[in-house]
């Protein structure tokens, strides 16, 4: 606890202090410097010995100065950026003069994989006060856009799902206009960003991404193993692999989490008898990787992949980049499918139709009425917890019957909850509205077509497999990717695939996390490693 009373997470023993200082250069510092700033592309871990440092957000265009916290001697700087490698946005200021200890991103890595008590600690408060910083120092990253536009949802998700700390302005509300009008951002440049001071216009996670240091970057020599895709099969592989002592690096064409992260709860995975959302899970996992020292990169869309050298595959980035590794995992799993239905496309880009029923996608729904399209469990928990936003739900499913593609557990509630009307035998025919969805035609088999109110419609109608950047790879007529006798092992030497994307598998997320820790043992037989 700082003594401005705001919480900085778990502290570590005097002991486990002086052994995390041993890994150190000890400096005095003076009152007024600053041990980083933000605007600087990285920054070192500190251990404050005698000093008293203030964590500050910087003044903005709309905001003064913000205390974050005060860290006192004992306590320790730094959080979550320090593993990802995002560019600093808080300022670290010595307030009394005094001793601190100085350790690099790289040696901190070290550190903390030889010491798991110190590990744990570390992690913890770097968590709780990334929770603190996205509460109070949100403004280091500003949005602003229209709530219902598909590009301000697509970001505002990135940011989410990184769980990057930034504030969300309505380009409608009174600080939405003022920030547009101190940044000089006009209505055809929204979605904006402003980042340390810098206007980013039409704004995409991309940009942002690379405005914040988390786009690709070389260093650090060779990786021993890329994994592609960041859904559950893929952040198992890296914490695997990263853990049993490989170099590894994970890239994802738009986020973290893959289709988990869109569910809106996950009530079979086993440890989590309440539930977890799939953010939430995802979120877990991401701190995880970090903790192995996993480098991981989004959005980072590969291209290709170069399996000439038998010894060395290569992943091909869209801007050109080529990253040999010893092995490769691919986890790309597959994309949304969509309705065949007239003017999708304009509803889809005006925000309308959405695959993910996340808090930020259904609270923008709660008390109105929305359709939901599909059969299996996806489905069901989207329709379930938009009905618990008090929203009027049409879950509206091709097949016949309610439980054929759906788990009982789901089924008995949403049988039972009187904000949800179930159609079997139905399929959507129309979508209807002035710039905004306003309706939708279903036609019912046996009673005809019937017109129903419907502000959003969420789709969930299955997926085809994203495997077209795997170059010379063996896949079955429908695009998945075939494995051989060793365990999620391709036709290609050294690369292997898991989760959706391979042929045969089980749509589960726990499978999907035991497909990606297995081909982790696999890599290290044909690495010669075990």
């Amino acid at each position: 606890m700082s003594d401005d009373g705001v919480p900085s997470g778990p502290e570590l023993g005097d002991e486990q202090f002086r052994r995390l200082a041993g890994y150190g250069e000890v400096e005095h510092a003076e009152a007024g410097r600053r041990l980083y700033a933000s605007g600087d592309d990285a920054y070192d871990f500190f251990l404050l010995g005698t000093a008293t440092v203030d964590i500050v957000r910087d003044a903005t265009v709309i905001e003064p100065e913000r205390l974050i916290y005060r860290g006192l001697p004992g306590d320790f700087l730094g959080e979550l950026n320090l593993l990802t490698g995002q560019h600093v946005y808080l300022t670290a200021r010595v307030v009394t003069a005094g001793t601190v200890v100085r350790i690099g991103p790289a040696t901190l890595r070290r550190a903390i994989a030889e010491h798991a008590d110190i590990a744990d600690v570390l992690l913890d408060a770097f968590r709780v006060r990334r929770d603190v910083i996205r509460a109070a120092a949100g403004n280091a990253l500003e949005i602003v856009g229209r709530p219902d536009a598909a590009e301000a949802v697509g970001l505002r998700t990135y940011l989410t799902q990184l769980y990057l700390p930034h504030a969300w302005l309505d380009a409608t509300s009174p600080s939405g206009d003022a920030l547009m009008r101190s940044a000089g951002v006009g209505d055809g440049d929204l979605p904006a960003a402003v980042v340390n001071g810098a206007v980013l216009r039409r704004a995409t996670p991309g940009t942002v991404a690379d405005a914040l240091g988390l786009t690709y970057r070389a260093g650090g020599g060779s990786p021993d193993l890329v994994v592609v895709g960041a859904g559950p099969a893929g952040l198992a592989a890296a914490v695997y692999g990263a853990s049993e002592g490989l170099a590894t690096v994970l890239l994802d064409r738009s986020g973290l989490g893959g289709q988990a992260a869109k569910s809106a709860r996950i009530e079979n995975y086993l440890g989590f008898p309440q539930g977890v959302s799939g953010e939430d899970l995802m979120r877990l996992a991401m701190a995880q990787a970090l903790k192995f020292g996993v480098r991981i990169f989004s959005p980072c869309p590969v291209e290709g992949l170069d399996p000439s050298d038998p010894e060395r595959p290569a992943v091909l980035l869209e801007d050109g980049t080529r990253i040999e590794s010893r092995a490769v995992i691919a986890a790309t799993g597959a994309r949304y499918r969509r309705l065949t239905v007239p003017r999708w496309e304009a509803f889809e880009q005006a925000g309308c139709i959405r695959y993910a029923a996340t808090e930020l996608d259904v609270r923008a729904y709660e008390k109105r009425p929305v359709a939901v399209v599909g059969g299996a469990n996806s489905a069901g928990q989207a329709a379930l917890s938009l009905a618990a936003h008090d929203a009027a739900v049409d879950l509206i499913i091709r097949g016949g019957e309610l439980g054929a593609g759906m788990s009982s557990y789901l089924t008995d509630r949403i049988r039972a909850h009187p904000r949800i009307r179930v159609h079997t035998a139905t399929t959507v025919r129309e979508l209807d509205g002035d710039g905004g969805l306003e309706s939708v035609v279903v036609e019912h088999a046996a009673t005809g077509p019937e017109r129903r109110e419907c502000h959003a419609l969420f789709c969930f109608i299955g997926a085809d497999p994203a495997s077209e950047w795997l170059t010379g790879v063996d896949k079955d007529t429908g695009g998945f990717v075939r494995t051989l006798w060793l365990p999620y092992q391709t036709s290609v030497p050294r690369v292997f695939a898991v989760g959706d994307l391979r042929s045969g598998s089980t749509k589960r997320v726990a499978t999907a996390v035991g497909e990606g820790a297995s081909a982790v043992s696999s890599v290290h037989i044909v690495l010669g490693s075990v």
